[in-house]
Order: structure tokens, then sequence, then C-alpha cells
């Protein structure tokens, strides 16, 4: 097996368009979750949303607007950003080894949005000639492989919230194997349209808007918890296999060692302690690691009712005697949930924690829950000066779990 490093990161998100915008808001505890208007989508009764701050006309052309739904856009954008901040400049046999594995869960909703309010709103008989190619939940993928001329393997994975750890660990896998030598990795997301919005919110997931402070209402492993906030974004990282970056003095942000993945057999949206402990498990294992090797765990951290209790007593169930000494935080309390970008923007979350030797804390935690009794970080956020070897955990509604695991080089 080849080592694997991470060598750029780029990032759309609530909380700022660039990975270290992205990581002092998280530090400060600032909130990217809003209160919609009333003016924007008039029908929506849940308003809360976190919502990244992106005008495509400052970084596109008119006429690749008119081909790429915004969560291309986010994904090329941020895949720009990561080749740059990597430095990678490859020759045409270079590419041929160079690939992209992109997750999403919803793919281009807003184009699918528009042509459904076009035919059945609008009453017209017709739709936007290119609404199946900007609509297809590979276009992001593409986009970015025709950005940088990657003419390795191009794959899409869709396996709802935990969509971009699933690519991000593929990704891993093709360069620790020998099939690839860099890989661009991650996950878009674009949901914040009135189809989404009103499908999500009829689930009864959504969290209440709490009365006092909008910004507020994800409460993570809280008593008082209500549901999530859905957001938008992408985050996109280089993995670059570790001699190649080493031979062009690239600066490695961190190294991913491990990846787990295990399906929850049993219901379409409850979790399982067993499926999202053997995620646990068989990260772990990939690594050589043992549970007390583990710094600090980002958590899947939904703030539904069932997710946080369930991942509480999945990371007792593998972490055992060191779980309430090991740190727990939910960023999601600050970004929101951007579905199947959720878990690349997690774990750019953790190795940009790494490199601060700063754990980013889980905001709103006021009225703990005595089913969810670990160290979340719920005073701000920590130093953490040995912070070395961090876990980030991705679980989703159809039962995929997958969890990463990276470590300072």
């Amino acid at each position: 097996m080849r080592r694997v490093a991470v060598t750029g990161l780029g990032t759309v998100s609530p909380l700022g368009n660039e990975p270290e915008q992205l990581f002092a808001a998280l530090k400060a505890g600032r909130s990217g979750i809003v209160r919609l208007p009333e003016t924007v989508h008039p029908r929506l009764t849940m308003r809360i949303v976190a919502a990244a701050q992106f005008d495509g006309a400052a970084h596109f052309q008119t006429a690749q607007l008119r081909v790429l739904d915004r969560v291309s856009q986010f994904a090329v954008y941020a895949s720009r950003q990561a080749v740059a901040d990597a430095g990678l400049v490859l020759d045409a046999h270079e590419k041929e080894r160079s690939g992209v594995f992109l997750g999403t869960g919803m793919g281009g909703a807003q184009s699918t949005d528009d042509a459904y309010a076009s035919l059945y709103e609008q009453g017209s008989d017709r739709v936007k000639p290119l609404t199946v190619l900007m609509a297809m939940p590979n276009a992001a993928a593409s986009w970015v492989g025709i950005e940088h001329g990657f003419s390795g393997p191009n794959l899409t994975f869709s396996t709802a919230c935990s969509s971009s750890a699933v690519a991000i660990g593929e990704a891993w896998r093709r360069i620790a194997g020998g099939e690839t030598d860099v890989m661009l990795a991650g996950g878009s997301e674009a949901p914040l349209n009135l189809g989404t919005l009103k499908a999500w919110d009829a689930m009864k997931t959504l969290a209440t808007e709490d009365a006092d402070d909008p910004a507020a209402s994800c409460k993570p492993f809280a008593l008082d918890r209500s549901g999530l906030v859905l957001g938008e974004g992408a985050a996109m990282l280089v993995l670059e296999e570790w001699e190649r970056a080493a031979r062009r003095e690239a600066r490695v942000h961190g190294e991913i060692v491990g990846y787990g993945l295990s399906t929850d057999p049993a219901h379409i949206t409850r979790p399982s302690v067993p499926g999202q402990a053997r995620a646990m498990h068989l990260a772990l294992e990939s690594a050589g690691l043992g549970a007390g090797d583990i710094d600090y765990i980002n958590a899947h951290g939904t703030a539904t009712l069932a997710n946080d209790a369930v991942e509480t007593a999945a990371i007792k169930e593998v972490f055992g005697s060191s779980a309430r000494g090991t740190p727990v935080s939910s960023t999601k309390s600050m970004h929101g949930h951007l579905l199947g970008a959720a878990g690349a923007l997690e774990l750019m979350a953790c190795l940009l924690a790494l490199q601060h030797a700063t754990l980013p804390p889980t905001c709103n935690l006021r009225v703990p829950d005595p089913e969810c009794d670990l160290d979340y970080v719920a005073e701000g956020a920590r130093s953490q000066p040995g912070l070395r070897t961090v876990m980030s955990n991705s679980f989703a509604f159809g039962g995929t779990n997958a969890v990463l695991i990276c470590r300072r080089p």
C-alpha cells in the first residue's frame, strides 16, 4: 500500500469560500445559519438554512453559466482552489493517471426544480434544452475533469449524506493501490431550492427555528435539539501519492491513513449502532491503529434525535473506556448539513484542525442530553498542542456509513 498525502484544499461554504476563512469561523464559533427572508420562496414554512455567499457571475463567463448548475459551479470553483493550493502542474501522461471522484446527494437540484416549475407552475410546454446535462448527478464531476483535463477515472458517488466521504475514501484506495497518482476528491451540494426544501420539511427532519437566535437553530447532542439545517457548498481535496508529493516538495496538509465503509441493511432512515461502529472499526483496522490513538472525532452530529444518540452509543462501543476522554464535536452546528458534500467539508475541517492544533467546537449545546454524555467541546474552540490523529464520521440515509482517518504529517 502506498501512502497518500493531501496537498490541496478548496471550498465554497456557508462560512466562507476559502479553507482558512472556513476554519477561522469554526474557531470563532461563528454560525453560517440564517433565516431566509419572507420574499425568498414565500411558500416555505421552515426558513432556516446555511447558505453560501457565492456569485457565479464573478467566476464564470456567461456562456459557462448557461450550462453549469449551481452544484457544478461550486465544485469547479473549489477544485480550482485545491489545484492552485497544491501547485499542481501535470503533463499529458500524468493527467492520464489523475482522476476525479465526487460525491453528491441531490446532483443538479436547482435545474430539476426550475424545469418542474416551468412545466407545472408556469404552464410551459418546454424546458431549457440543457436541463438534462445540468441536472444529471455526474455533471459536477464531469465539469471538474474537463476544467483540469484529468483523463483518469471520473466517478460520481451518491450515497446521500456520506457521498463525499465515500468519494475520498475510494480515491484514497485508487492511489494507495497504485491505479492512480493524483485524485481530485470531494463533494458538492446545492439543495436550497423550493422543491428540495419542501421535501425535506415533509420528512420532519429539519430544525425548528430558535426563538432567540435563528443562527443557533442547529443543536447537536443537546436535549433540545430538533433536527438538521440544510446547507450548500463544496469541498475538494487534492490527494497525491506520498513520494510524488515529496519529490516536488509539496506542502502536505495531512495524510489519509484509514477508511472504513459499512452498510446498515435494516432501515432506509434509521441509524444503527452496529453499522456505525463497524465503519469506525474498519477505518481503525485499515490504519493499523487502536481507538486510543485517535485524538479527536469530527462527528456526523446532525442534531436529529435519532442520529446523535446512536452515534454517541457507537463511539462508546468502539472506544470503550477511552470514549469519554476523546473530544468529539459537530461542526454542522455552524455550517449546517451539506448532505453529499458534508463528509468532504468536515474532513477539511479535521485537516485544518491538525494544522492549527485546535479543535472546533460544538455550538449551541446548552442543555445536555443524558444519552449524549461525551466531551463535545461545547465550551468553544480548544487548543490541543498534541493533536496528531483525527477521525471523521459520515453516516447516511440508505445506511451507507463512511469513516476517514487522517494524521498530521
